[in-house]
């Protein structure tokens, strides 16, 4: 019998070499997971490289010239990982470099232009004698990692396979698959302690803040930080229903088609009512209102002109500066009701809470998948499959396969679910409105 203080028998494995890389946005707990999953592959006698600023070097690669330590790798030794765990920041750099962008079907692993960056990352890692890859990332880095597994499955026998396994990263919190990410209760408590100022500001000149935070696909973030705040109004994606939601027609490669936006002039008045039910019934006339960016996407095609996107097909939505128009929307339509004046001001939030020191359940979180990577490679001898938690830190691997539309390739956004006594719990504490 083991004794319950030792360490388990290491298992016998044929891997000599990982590489570990972070793609996309920050989050709280980045360092635990790569510090955490680096410390497993030592010990396991596995040499570790950090891929440095995510596909971004890998796809540079022209076969020709030999990846640098120091410019596109580092080493990830005991030395240098002592007393990361805790640490703010992401030690190997980040990017948004996307290798998967041209590939959107199946029948694309078969066009050698748009596998090219595919091929790239994996020549890259295979001159670097890798054996396995630990991808760390959101969705769109899931669907990276899956594409890369899935673009292997189209090489010849007896070529290099490389195996591969993610982690779920974004303090958005939308991600199926696990409960709560890494990051996401330190990115909470980081605009919950931003907006409690603002409320003592707004307080004090009988004003409004209109704060806009992260959360392109859903409203986990808006909502986390408006509890822990005491906001007094949420509106995220999920709430634009009924009343709050119209059909536009748009031109689509297609022909015509009828896209779902926010109806902007009921969300204004549904703002309004919250700061004219605060003043005639609570004599509260301050407060805040938190909107998710995500809203920028649901916004009528006349108020996206001239928007850009992103690699991932994605609108800027700092370029929307949607809590701004929100802000003097409910100005004028505040003062068209009452005659008076209510200052509203705008204000976006966001990166303060990317790179903050993680809290306890962060770090315990991410290390917790950190090891799960190991875990997943050498003891359960996986591949293709996303390291997951459940209950008290419960290990759980979860196959591509369950995560990914394997017709269009894209992962399932996990929205808050209206009905959730989540859901309901901001509804409950926030100024109650009659509808």
């Amino acid at each position: 019998m083991t004794n319950s203080m030792s360490r388990p028998e290491l298992p016998e494995h044929a891997f000599r070499r990982v590489a570990i890389l972070f793609s996309g946005g920050p989050a709280p707990g980045a360092n635990a997971v790569i510090s955490t999953a680096a410390v497993s592959f030592l010990r396991g006698d596995i040499e570790v490289l950090g891929v440095l600023y995510g596909y971004s070097q890998l796809m540079a690669y022209d076969g020709q010239t030999p990846l640098r330590v120091g410019h596109d790798y580092v080493i990830l030794d005991h030395a240098r990982l002592q007393r990361t765990r805790n640490t703010q920041g992401i030690m190997i750099g980040t990017a948004r470099a996307n290798p998967g962008a041209s590939v959107g079907a199946p029948e694309h692993y078969q066009d050698p232009e748009r596998v090219a960056p595919l091929r790239a990352v994996y020549d890259a890692l295979v001159s670097l004698d890798v054996d396995a890859l630990v991808s760390i990332g959101g969705d769109d880095t899931l669907k990276t990692a899956n594409k890369l597994e899935q673009f292997q499955r189209t090489l010849p026998a007896g070529l290099p396979r490389i195996r591969v396994v993610h982690v779920p990263k974004t303090i958005d919190n939308d991600y199926a698959g696990i409960d709560f990410t890494f990051g996401y209760y330190t990115a909470v408590e980081v605009l919950a302690a931003e907006i409690r100022n603002l409320l003592a500001d707004a307080e004090s000149d009988r004003s409004y803040f209109m704060v806009e935070t992260m959360g392109r696909s859903a409203g986990w973030l808006a909502y986390g930080a408006a509890i822990v705040s005491e906001a007094s109004l949420v509106i995220s994606v999920e709430d634009i229903v009924g009343e709050f939601l119209e059909q536009e027609l748009v031109e689509d490669h297609d022909g015509t088609a009828q896209r779902p936006v926010m109806n902007v002039d009921a969300v204004v008045r549904r703002i309004v009512k919250t700061i004219r039910v605060r003043e005639d019934s609570e004599q509260k006339r301050y407060g805040v209102i938190v909107i998710a960016e995500g809203l920028a996407e649901y916004l009528p095609a006349d108020r996206l002109r001239g928007i850009s996107r992103d690699g991932h097909g994605h609108i800027a939505v700092a370029e929307v500066q949607l809590c701004r128009m929100l802000a003097e929307l409910v100005e004028a339509e505040y003062a068209s009701q009452t005659g008076g004046r209510r200052r509203v001001k705008p204000l976006q939030l966001g990166y303060e809470s990317r790179c903050a020191r993680p809290h306890a359940f962060d770090v315990m979180l991410g290390s917790q998948l950190g090891v799960g990577t190991y875990r997943a490679l050498v003891e359960e001898r996986l591949s293709g499959v996303m390291v997951s938690v459940a209950g008290q830190l419960s290990l759980q691997y979860v196959p591509f396969d369950e995560l990914i539309d394997p017709q269009t390739l894209v992962t399932v956004v996990r929205h808050i679910d209206r009905a959730s006594d989540f859901h309901k719990l901001a509804r409950f504490l926030e100024t109650h409105v009659n509808e």
